[in-house]
Parts: structure tokens; sequence; C-alpha cells
């Protein structure tokens, strides 16, 4: 028996042609299947650990940072689009904004803001032990980026400043509160 017969069967069974385009079709649908469920997959079956992180929402305005005071948002949960995430506001505190300013002689000084303050969110999350990019909702989680802090009554956007995994212990001077 020939591997290709005289009507140009695969083993008398298929087509090639027709064999080349049934691999190519499921080779295209496993791609999109990895694209799209590949890391809800890998984060369903991880094992998972809580993960600390400090968003700096600097210099906000009085009306801005009295509100979040007044809401007391410590315990919400935060928001993706229309679904509660996997992550709570541990605590919120206020710190002093300072900027630079020139003086009269022309130097250049740190001069603390009378008005403006900088509020500093602590987001705990639930992520995957091992991810080398842990995410809450579709927003890394890395020192420097930017992110949103959005719950049911609030949303503002600040900077990244710590993350740590397991425990919340930041370096001695970078909190004042905790």
């Amino acid at each position: 028996m020939k591997m290709v017969d005289e009507k140009g069967k695969l083993l008398g069974l298929i087509n090639v042609v027709d064999l080349i385009v049934l691999v190519a079709v499921i080779a295209v649908i496993g791609v999109i299947a990895v694209q799209l469920l590949g890391t809800k997959v890998t984060d369903a079956v991880s094992e998972k650990t809580d993960c600390y992180a400090e968003v700096a929402i600097i210099g906000a305005a009085p009306r801005i940072f009295e509100e979040v005071m007044r809401q007391e948002l410590a315990g919400e949960r935060l928001v993706a689009g229309n679904e509660y995430l996997e992550a709570t506001v541990e605590d919120v505190w206020l710190e002093d904004y300072w900027m630079q300013a020139i003086t009269a002689d022309g130097r250049i000084v740190d001069a603390k803001d009378p008005t403006k303050k900088t509020i500093i969110v602590l987001i705990r999350a639930t992520v995957a032990k091992d991810t080398p990019s842990p995410k809450i909702g579709s927003q890394e989680l890395r020192a420097g980026r930017t992110y949103i802090v959005k719950t049911q009554t609030f949303e503002s956007t600040g900077t990244i400043r710590y993350v740590e995994f397991g425990s919340y212990d930041p370096p001695e001077g970078l909190s004042d509160v905790m």
C-alpha cells in the first residue's frame, strides 16, 4: 500500500490538501485559545499569595483628599469596568506634598506645599505566586508604573511606589504611618 494513492489520499483515508488545511485550522484555533484563555487558566490553577502595593496620588487638591478621608476607603474592593476584583484598599493616609521652588537668589529648594497633599493608598491583592507579571485586573503591579485606583465611589491615577509579596513590610522611611 502506497502512502499516497492515485486519488491523492494519504493512506487511503484523507486527501493531503484537506489534511494540511485541517492542521492549519486546528493550529489557528489553538493559538487563539492560548491568547484568550492562557492567563486565566494559569491564574486559576496557580498557587495564590497576597501582594501589597502602595500607590501615591501625588499633589492632590484639598477637595480630593478631604473626600478620600471622608469616604473611609479602607476595606473597599477595587473595581475594573463593571466587576469587583480580588483586591481591597487596606489603608489610606496623607503625606505632605513636597515640590521644588526657586528662591529669590535663584536656588532650587524643596518646599512643602501649604494646601496639597499626597494620598497613599495601600492595596492588598491576591495574585498567582510565581507570576512574572503580577496584575490587579488588567493593570500590572510594578514600582514606578502608573496605576488607576478605582473603587465603587472613588477613582484617581497614582504612581506605584512599593510592591511586596507575602506580607506588608515597607523599607524604613518609606511609610510615615505603618
